[in-house]
């Protein structure tokens, strides 16, 4: 959208703010909100954080040690028009999604621009991503007490009398996705009581990775509204469904053209290899794609999480899901379950594409697919097969990430650091906590 159009847009719909979008290194969506009065002459650059916030973790507005920033450096949020939102939740309020720049240039230290170079790279190889965020969260009454929150249902599974509970602030959602350009594709009760699902439509990476963040806001906005408190914390209660953000990817050629050719799974070559990079580093992201304490108590054998480093066709069980279409003569693409929305979308899908790259690039083998439960199997046939559990842990998903060379190049030294600071800090701060615990601390962060 041009300038003109954009003001003109604020201005006829009774914005008065403009609200500054980035989500940081702990997944914390923040945002600075500039007056739509003086927005004329400070278009490009509305508004600048410090460095700093870059190395915050989760539980405190603090730097963290080792992050390799501090109070000195001024990083500018330049709006990308193209995401601008009006916020129907919020009378008066608009948002966009700014890249953050360091004297005038895209920051190395900004998780959107570590999305745009994966997206580069896939087309430098001549290939397009598109993927899509499969959110699953909890609905809540208000309590007193956020160790203790109050479902706003007791249903199961796609029970239908539960969407007459949820169906009204639901629609809601849906209609603000809608007016925001998201298209909300298929919504259904989840297994925990007050669990919801609600798929958007895919969209090309980043636009992807944006959307995703446009979800969390309006899902938390609206039912905020409606006197209601969401969560997409990945485990909020021990007994009861986990929350993932299943990641959905195809890969194309850029050209439009067809694959060249076929692998001896009924997929193209290109993107079998793709998945068998993906899979060679998967321990690795879980770092990015389930970076909390939490996400690990969600990620258990025979919970449909994706425990176990597989693959297979329609298999809920494997980390990777591959998925037929409807007559079961092909494949449509690929899900990745062992994700969830502790994690930063764009440097979660970022972190995917540049290890499904890194398998193309070197013609990476498929193993053979699983067809039934691996959390069934004893473990000599876990160990014939070459099937091993995911990090059963924070801290030793970030070990897998030090470890791998492919991932830490692709982030940059400055970027890795800062993240990988942030990290630590929280495994180090949360490595103890009992789920009790994390639910005060993150119900409402997520």
């Amino acid at each position: 959208m041009r300038k003109e159009e954009v003001i003109s847009l604020l201005n006829e719909s009774g914005v008065n703010f403009l609200r500054v979008l980035w989500c940081d290194n702990a997944n914390v969506i923040r945002s600075k909100a500039i007056s739509t009065a003086v927005l004329n002459d400070n278009y490009e650059y509305p508004v600048s954080i410090s460095a700093a916030q870059q190395a915050v973790p989760v539980m405190f507005d603090g730097v963290v040690n080792n992050a390799g920033l501090g109070p000195v450096g001024e990083v500018h949020l330049k709006p990308d028009y193209n995401t601008l939102s009006l916020l129907n939740y919020c009378q008066g309020h608009a948002s966009v999604i700014g890249d953050m720049t360091f004297k005038g240039e895209l920051w190395q230290c900004c998780p959107r621009n570590y999305l745009k170079k994966a997206v580069a790279a896939a087309a430098a190889m001549g290939y397009k991503i598109n993927a899509g965020f499969e959110n699953e969260f909890y609905l809540f009454k208000p309590t007193d007490d956020d160790t203790k929150p109050a479902p706003v249902d007791e249903s199961l599974f796609a029970m239908a009398a539960s969407m007459n509970v949820s169906g009204p602030v639901i629609g809601q959602i849906a209609k603000s996705l809608s007016q925001q350009g998201i298209v909300v594709e298929r919504y259904y009760p989840e297994g925990g009581n007050g669990q919801q699902e609600l798929t958007v439509k895919y969209d090309n990476a980043l636009r992807a990775a944006d959307n995703q963040i446009i979800f969390r806001q309006t899902v938390h906005g609206v039912t905020m509204a409606n006197n209601l408190v969401a969560s997409f914390m990945p485990k909020i209660f021990e007994e009861a469904a986990g929350s993932g953000c299943h990641l959905h990817i195809s890969l194309e050629k850029t050209d439009g053209n067809a694959h060249a050719s076929f692998g001896k799974y009924n997929m193209p070559s290109a993107v079998e290899s793709f998945i068998a990079g993906v899979m060679k580093r998967l321990p690795a992201l879980c770092a990015a794609s389930m970076p909390s304490t939490n996400s690990y108590k969600r990620i258990k054998p025979h919970m449909w999480s994706g425990a176990f480093n597989c693959w297979g066709y329609d298999n809920r069980e494997a980390a990777v899901r591959v998925i037929t279409s409807p007559d079961a003569k092909s494949v449509s693409h690929f899900e990745l379950k062992s994700c969830d929305a502790s994690a930063n979308p764009y440097v979660a899908l970022a972190s995917v594409i540049f290890a499904g790259l890194d398998g193309v690039e070197n013609n990476l083998e498929l193993p053979a697919p699983v067809d039934c439960d691996p959390g069934n199997y004893d473990a000599k046939t876990l160990a014939e097969k070459n099937i091993k559990l995911l990090p059963q842990d924070l801290g030793a998903a970030l070990e897998e990430l030090e470890k791998d060379e492919v991932i830490k190049k692709a982030m940059g030294e400055d970027f890795y650091r800062a993240y990988s600071a942030v990290k630590k800090t929280e495994w180090n701060y949360m490595k103890t906590f009992s789920i009790d615990r994390e639910r005060k601390l993150l119900l409402r962060r997520y």
